[in-house]
């Protein structure tokens, strides 16, 4: 190969019969380099440098097209910012393939004649721009030292076929440019640099000046995701008393809380070792866990997992990036991830630590708030400076009429007493209690248990007086007494409701019925004692289910529970905590057999149906016995689905009502359209399946499958299709009830006909 630091052997090639010719060529090109330096020097960026020497090379080569690649030293590819002819703003490709890949790592020029019939040249980039290339002129850009930074690359000679001379030009134009584009691409490089440092700075100081913790974590995983061109990111924080490593947010996740052991999983392995792990390939390390995975649909490729550590160089945590963009994560992603972790996990213990005294600040004043006594402070100058909400209603004032006011200005005359009190117990720094003591309010007397308290602060520190004031009057006695009956919150809108509350009220409310499965055979086997011992056992950890999910127990009926949600409270989540209830009675009920099974004692079976309807609930009785209690058309049908388990194999159904407002996920299947006695619209009825596990039923997914499209074939009277979707179900899962319920019903249906008007309902013909 010719060398490109000289073009006399242009001149030797003409011979000396042209050598006036050859002057002037030799003279022509030596301004055409001259120029090149001069007209590239002239420019600033590098973008403006490379269309002008594409521009400049394919002029002077007379060629269709021209690009010019220069080499990323960080991600091995060559690029091109200008192609003429194209629309194409940015080409790139390994630096190891095709033609200008050759060139490249050879470091010598080609000339291509038929760029189809050499196995080197990619077809692609034509496919894509309907370009056609016929030749190629490929010359490597080397500077003075000999580095190659990249290659220049001409297409297609216009006029006749390229030549060694046309090589010799393109190679002494691209050296001549080669020290211009290498100082214009390392101040590029500088610049961009510079950049990303003082964007870096920007960021850090944008989520450092976030105080509170939640908006602190979305920007903290926000930046973390852009900064690292990545699809997902989490940052994890340790809860040190229940050693778990949690996250409330994650750029890419929906806003859930994740929690889990602190040394489990990569982010476990992170946390305990404190090194840094990069894994290019996910399923390919054995900590990896993809059960997540599985959970939420989305396929983790890479990770890249640093640890948090605080200035004391303390592990606070781990932030987890995933799935960077166009390959694995590189030595930089983990400096640059490991510096901003550095430099925000100050900023992410001081918002952590202000979520813990807010945290503290909305306990206490909840706690205040829920309070039935009533609860006053003063400051050191015994200045009222709080009430609670209790206090306020005992006092019967608003917040504007009490706060500020001197103790001994607002108690006076026949309450002094009061402030003769808070006046003792500041002197004395001792408590001071005082029992069925009387106040007068608004002229009216109210029986009060008060206690006067000094509030100490740090090295006995006095902080002012507290006073807890306890209302023992009639309506605080009866209150009591009721509580003992029946539930507070009960208590509490009877009396506060007066009769219209005993009278009876209509509200929507979900309805939960039990019952033990065969429990006659269970009192003939029991006799009287053992039957009684049982069923106290049964209630305890039933009701105790029911009250852990707020619900109001109704009564028993024998064996039966009835229990409801919404009532005399409602709250948004009523159906949820009904269904919670109800999986957390059957995940009971099996701990408590299994304890049976342990002292050889037989299991208790039940069902459970819910409901949610319009129910009316009030006093009902006579004026000897009275219960507050709800009925009504909902209760009737929650006590029906209950039943109605026996018929599908189930323990827990629930009506098309309370499955459509639940806002939570469940597993649940639809498994009948029916009629229930004394009635005649038909329901949906579903079942809840969350306290299976993979033994109890297995290939539960699948089998859900088959029961769906099985079903929706029945109802469109396919039944060999639907019977078929059913036996794969039962191939799955032997023991699947409403799979072998529906085969007997395709075969029966199938022997008989129901006719066109048929509409899929099934007809309940018992309670």
């Amino acid at each position: 190969m010719r060398s490109s630091a000289t073009i006399t052997p242009i001149i030797q090639a003409t011979g000396a019969t042209a050598l006036s010719d050859d002057e002037r060529q030799r003279l022509r090109q030596a301004e055409l380099l001259l120029a090149v330096s001069q007209k590239l020097a002239a420019l600033e960026t590098l973008d403006e440098m490379l269309e002008m020497l594409i521009s400049i090379t394919t002029t002077e080569l007379g060629a269709e097209r021209g690009t010019l690649f220069l080499n990323d030293i960080e991600t091995g590819e060559l690029y091109s910012r200008i192609a003429l002819g194209s629309q194409t703003r940015e080409i790139r490709l390994m630096n190891t393939e095709g033609i200008a890949g050759a060139v490249f790592h050879a470091g010598e020029g080609l000339i291509i004649e038929d760029a189809y019939a050499d196995e080197r040249f990619n077809q692609e980039v034509d496919l894509q721009t309907g370009f056609k290339t016929k030749s190629i002129l490929c010359a490597p850009i080397r500077t003075a030292r000999g580095e190659i930074i990249g290659v220049a690359q001409t297409l297609n000679k216009i006029e006749g076929a390229y030549t060694d001379a046309d090589l010799l030009l393109l190679e002494a134009m691209a050296t001549q440019a080669a020290l211009t584009l290498q100082s214009s691409i390392s101040f590029e490089r500088m610049k961009k640099a510079r950049e990303q440092e003082l964007k870096f700075l920007d960021v850090v100081a944008d989520v450092t000046s976030e105080i509170e913790l939640n908006s602190m974590l979305q920007k903290v995983m926000g930046e973390a995701t852009a900064m690292l061109n990545a699809e997902r990111s989490t940052l994890f924080l340790n809860d040190e008393k229940a050693n778990e490593l949690w996250s409330s947010v994650g750029a890419g996740l929906d806003a859930i809380e994740i929690r889990f052991p602190n040394h489990l999983g990569i982010a476990g392995a992170v946390f305990v070792s404190g090194d840094t792990i990069n894994i290019p390939h996910a399923y390919a390390d054995l900590r990896f866990n993809p059960a997540f995975d599985k959970q939420t649909g989305f396929f983790t490729r890479s990770i890249l997992c640093v640890p948090v550590v605080n200035k004391d160089g303390k592990k606070i945590g781990v932030t987890q990036v995933l799935n960077k963009r166009g390959g694995p994560f590189s030595d930089e992603d983990e400096q640059r991830l490991k510096a901003f972790t550095a430099q925000v996990s100050i900023g992410l213990e001081n918002a952590s630590l202000f979520k813990d005294v807010q945290n503290i600040k909305n306990y206490n004043e909840s706690m205040l708030h829920s309070m039935s006594n009533g609860v006053i402070t003063l400051d050191e100058e015994g200045k009222i400076v709080t009430c609670n909400a209790a206090g306020l209603k005992i006092f019967h004032v608003t917040e504007e009429e009490i706060l500020d006011q001197p103790a001994t200005e607002y108690f006076i005359d026949r309450n002094a007493w009061v402030a003769e009190k808070i006046t003792r117990v500041a002197e004395t720094h001792e408590p001071d209690i005082s029992i069925d003591a009387e106040l007068i309010i608004n002229d009216e007397k109210a029986s009060v248990n008060l206690t006067v308290l000094p509030l100490v602060g740090e090295e006995d520190s006095v902080l002012g007086t507290m006073l807890m004031i306890e209302d023992i009057s009639s309506e605080k006695r009866m209150k009591s007494t009721m509580s003992r009956y029946m539930d507070p919150g009960v208590a509490d809108q009877l009396l506060a409701g007066g009769e219209d509350v005993l009278g009876g009220q209509s509200k929507a409310a979900t309805v939960l019925f039990s019952d033990i499965q065969g429990f006659t055979s269970l009192t003939e086997e029991l006799g009287a004692q053992g039957t009684v011992s049982l069923l106290n056992e049964y209630f305890t950890v039933m009701v105790e289910c029911i009250e852990n999910a707020e619900g109001m127990l109704d009564k028993f009926i024998g064996d039966a529970i009835m229990a409801c949600f919404g009532i005399p409270l409602a709250r948004d989540d009523d159906e949820d905590r009904a269904v919670q209830c109800a999986i957390a009675m059957i995940t009971e009920l099996d701990k408590w057999n299994t304890e049976r099974g342990d002292k050889g004692l037989n299991p208790v079976n039940m069902r459970i149906g819910l409901n949610t309807d319009e129910v009316v609930s009030g006093n009902i009785g006579s004026p000897r016995r009275m219960d507050y209690t709800i009925i009504g058309d909902g209760v009737n049908l929650a006590a029906r689905l209950e039943s109605g388990c026996k018929q599908y194999g189930a323990r827990i159904m629930i009506s098309e009502y309370t499955h459509a407002k639940l806002r939570g996920t469940y597993r649940t299947r639809e498994v009948d359209r029916v009629v229930v006695q004394g009635k005649t619209e038909p329901v949906g009825i579903h079942e809840v399946l969350d306290y299976h596990d993979d033994e109890t039923f297995p290939n539960m997914p699948d089998v859900l499958g088959s029961f769906r499209d099985g079903l929706a074939a029945y109802r469109e009277m396919r039944w060999a299709d639907a019977r078929d979707c059913f036996q794969r179900g039962i191939s799955l899962n032997p023991q699947d009830a409403p799979c072998k319920l529906y085969i007997d019903r395709c075969d029966h249906l199938e022997a008989n006909p129901p006719g066109d008007s048929w509409d899929g309902v099934w007809v309940m013909t018992s309670k």
